[in-house]
């Protein structure tokens, strides 16, 4: 354990197996999760309702720069990996290097995983890995309006002319 709900990949997969033996719900989601927002923390809170515990599949820093440019993440990895542990809702998050999740859930083996609305089911390529070891996908939990895009785009609009608060 890296800190506490962090966990290496391996580890974190025993300690799944042993979950799943004892009749436990894996649920898994995975991303970016750059800026902490509202949409996220109602997401991962849904996600959770689903099952018996929580694992967040969290992007590093290189493979958000693959996936959305030089300037992200705005927030380091470790940073990021910290403030989903301290959420309620989450139980265990890993830290995956790839650009997508399929050998991390071909580990992990999670009884459902799932993804927002803005996915179709039919575009998920980590669905086959899931569902090969017998587990299921769900899509479609998602809050309207509320992505870290969208807020990237607010504070840049509302502060593009503003003075800079920070002292040297």
């Amino acid at each position: 354990m890296l800190r506490p709900k962090i966990y290496p990949r391996n580890e974190l997969a025993s300690i799944l197996q042993q979950s799943k033996v004892e009749g436990n719900v894996v649920v898994t989601t995975n991303g970016c999760f750059d800026v902490l927002h509202l949409g996220h923390l109602r997401y991962l809170q849904a996600a959770r309702q689903l099952g018996d515990v929580l694992v967040v599949a969290l992007n590093s820093d290189s493979s958000v720069r693959q996936l959305k440019g030089e300037n992200r993440p705005l927030v380091p990895e470790a940073e990021r990996a910290e403030m989903l542990a301290g959420l309620e809702c989450v139980n265990y998050v890993v830290l995956f290097p790839e650009l997508t999740p399929i050998a991390l859930l071909s580990e992990l083996k999670p009884s459902l995983h799932v993804k927002g609305g803005d996915y179709k089911l039919e575009q998920l390529v980590e669905r086959e890995v899931v569902e090969k070891n017998g587990g299921k996908v769900i899509v479609g939990l998602n809050v309207p309006g509320k992505s870290t895009t969208n807020l990237i785009k607010v504070i840049c609009e509302r502060y593009k002319d503003a003075p800079s608060t920070d002292t040297p």
